[in-house]
């Protein structure tokens, strides 16, 4: 068995080196990488072998020309989009670079050995792309922004910390950012799962009964001398609309969504759409809640990171979904250029929460103007967390109970006629 000499970081970021025998430079790897040892050198003992992470031989000539045009066929066809990167698989990838930065080991190896150490192949696939961009001279940041798997949150932090040479702390804190995305994104998720069975399971029941079982039974009615009751009439016409025109629906329903999705991408519609979701009962107080959380903890994270005030804003209104609160964050950007404080014209326009600017005023006369907006993204965050899990509780009995009128109407609507016809034949 082959034995060979490595080098990386373990967990805390500290270097490590030995020797260590394996079937192979993969094997090694791998069970480095159980033991919580990110690899970013590994030679056969004797032999010129895997330098800064590559896992080939050194003797390889045209191995650069090979990646070079790798690299440009990948540029000239970006598939990244056809494998969709997980929030937990990048937010992991960002740890493991932040470590590697924060070690010392220069940004290409550091790419190098985070694609040896990444087992999802779309993300290892974009990383490379990405070294090889990194590698002819375009910043981080900036190859970043050629795929969709990182979004424009990802990319402006990145250049902000390009910019200020804090791009490891920046990168920590991108990684703590996309866990927290990952938690709640599988906290509603789950939370998601049974009542959209539900809702799957009872859709297709309601159609059976509207194609199959309503029309048999309506079937009798129709040559009864009886005057029918208004739900009877109700239910009989659904049936024989469903049972005839089912196609018509489902191009009525995909022409819906169409003209709806083209409608919200015009500026005009996505201003009026985001000020309708703000005024929905509940639901809008849970996204200006999710809307102030990300932008206090995202303009913290820059402002610590040595961004300045200006240039963060210009960030952070990147980050945030909602036109409305990104034309606030504009105008609060405009006045602090003309010597405002932040706090002032935050709460002029009255999407900030009481609480927000209060605490935001503290933070700037007080000189922790970071720390305070840490602690409202916290506390905005908890209560978003709590908010939707009680959204979430309350979303399956309230499924039952429309699934449970559906069909107590189906059958109101049937035997109510059939009493009336039992009644005159009596």
């Amino acid at each position: 068995m082959p034995v060979f000499e490595y080098k990386g970081f373990d967990a805390a970021g500290k270097s490590v080196k030995g020797l260590r025998d394996a079937d192979s430079i993969k094997a090694l790897r791998a069970s480095l990488k159980k033991e919580g040892v990110l690899a970013t050198e590994v030679n056969q003992s004797g032999k010129g072998g895997d330098k800064g992470g590559s896992g080939r031989s050194s003797g390889k000539k045209g191995a650069s020309k090979d990646d070079e045009k790798r690299g440009l066929l990948n540029r000239q066809i970006d598939l990244s989009f056809l494998s969709r990167v997980s929030t937990e698989d990048l937010a992991l990838a960002t740890r493991q670079l932040a470590t590697l930065l924060q070690a010392g080991v220069p940004m290409v190896d550091s790419l190098a050995a985070l694609i040896d150490q990444t087992e999802e192949k779309g993300l290892k696939r974009i990383l490379s792309q990405v070294k090889t961009e990194v590698n002819e001279g375009i910043s981080l940041g900036d190859a970043m922004a050629r795929h969709r798997a990182f979004d424009h949150i990802y990319v402006n932090m990145v250049r902000a910390g390009e910019s200020s040479g804090t791009l490891d702390v920046v990168l920590e804190r991108l990684a703590d950012f996309k866990e927290g995305q990952a938690k709640i994104q599988g906290e509603i998720t789950g939370a998601l799962m049974y009542p959209m069975i539900m809702v799957f399971v009872g859709m297709i029941n309601i159609g059976i009964l509207f194609t199959v079982v309503v029309p048999r039974i309506t079937r009798i009615f129709e040559h009864a001398k009886v005057q029918l009751p208004i739900q009877t009439r109700i239910l009989m016409f659904a049936s024989g609309a469903v049972k005839d025109y089912w196609w018509l629906m489902i191009v009525v329903v995909v022409g819906g969504v169409f003209l709806f999705r083209r409608w919200k991408k015009s500026d005009k519609g996505r201003a009026q759409f985001d000020s309708m979701v703000l005024q929905i009962p509940i639901f809008g107080s849970v996204l200006r809640m999710i809307a102030v959380s990300r932008f206090s903890r995202t303009l913290g994270t820059l402002l610590s990171s040595g961004v300045s005030l200006l240039v963060a804003l210009d960030i952070v209104k990147n980050v945030v979904d909602n036109v409305r609160i990104k034309k606030a964050i504009e105008v609060a950007r405009d006045a602090i250029r003309e010597g405002e404080d932040i706090a002032a014209p935050l709460k002029r326009s009255g999407e900030f929460p009481p609480m927000v600017t209060h605490m935001i005023a503290i933070g700037e006369r007080s000189g922790q103007l970071e720390q305070m907006l840490v602690r409202v993204a916290i506390a905005y965050e908890q209560r978003t967390d709590v908010r939707l899990k009680s959204l979430m509780s309350l979303l399956s009995p309230l499924l039952i109970l429309l699934m449970g009128g559906a069909v107590g109407f189906i059958v109101f609507s049937i035997l109510t006629p059939i009493l009336q016809m039992n009644t005159l034949v009596k």
